[in-house]
This record gives structure tokens, C-alpha cells and sequence, in this order.
């Protein structure tokens, strides 16, 4: 997996995972903005990803329910999920380096926010990622 990869499965990696009460999340249209910061040897600049999407009440029920999918190449480390949000660390690995994750998401009924800190060690030197993300239901779907 290369250096690219690696950095977009660490970004990429905000599960919902196996939520025993469900989600303080309110069903319908949700839009999600994600803006990252990249510290390290190689200048890269802030990226911001926006997206929509549509949560049922069934898929608040269902314990395979994720966010974003969880990249292969990642083990999820540990997590401790509420109602209210969920805190995770993980790790993915690749050919050339290894991203640590360390994740926070609050659910706030129509808002949610988190942020995902990254360390990443590579060929390149190590890099330290911070990406931002708030969500908020825009209404129905």
C-alpha cells in the first residue's frame, strides 16, 4: 500500500462500529465536512472533503453500520462506544510505513463532531494529520 493509500485509509477511518444502545443520531440527510492538516518533511496542504448522505433509522440499528468503512489493512485497536459517541485507536499498515489513529466523534442528536489525530511513520519521515469533522442533518431524505 503506498504512502497515498496509507493517508487515505487513516482519513478514511471513522467507524460507527457495534453501538450497543443506538446512536444519538437523528435519521435523515446528513452532510459531513472533513478538513485535514498535514505537519511533517513534505509540504502538503489542507484538504476539505464534503459529503451527503442518507441515514435510515434501520441502519442506526444495525451493528455492521459505519460511516466511512474501515480501509483493509487496518486493525481497529480498541473502542469504547456510548449513545453518545465513540473513542477508537487503530492502526494500518502498508509496505513503505504505519499510520496510529487516535479518534474521537460526539453524537449530538442533529450535529455530529470528532476529530482523528494521525501519526504517520514512513520512508518519507513521520507526518502528523488532524482532520476535523463535523456533520449536521440537513432533513429528510
Amino acid at each position: 500500500m503506498p504512502l497515498r493509500s496509507l493517508l487515505a485509509a487513516a482519513v478514511l477511518a471513522l467507524p460507527l462500529t457495534a453501538v450497543a444502545d443506538t446512536p444519538n443520531i437523528v435519521p435523515g440527510l446528513w452532510e459531513f465536512t472533513s478538513t485535514t492538516s498535514v505537519t511533517g518533511e513534505v509540504p502538503i496542504p489542507d484538504q476539505t472533503d464534503t459529503h451527503q448522505e442518507c441515514i435510515a433509522q434501520g441502519d442506526l440499528a444495525d451493528s455492521d453500520f459505519q460511516f466511512l468503512e474501515v480501509e483493509e489493512g487496518c486493525e481497529l485497536l480498541e473502542h469504547n462506544v456510548s449513545s453518545d459517541g465513540i473513542d477508537y485507536r487503530m492502526v494500518c499498515h502498508a509496505d513503505d510505513g504505519e499510520a496510529n489513529i487516535d479518534g474521537r466523534m460526539d453524537f449530538l442528536g442533529e450535529r455530529v463532531e470528532g476529530d482523528v489525530n494521525v501519526t504517520v511513520q514512513s520512508s518519507m519521515g513521520e507526518m502528523q494529520m488532524n482532520t476535523v469533522v463535523e456533520g449536521e442533518r440537513l432533513g429528510d431524505c
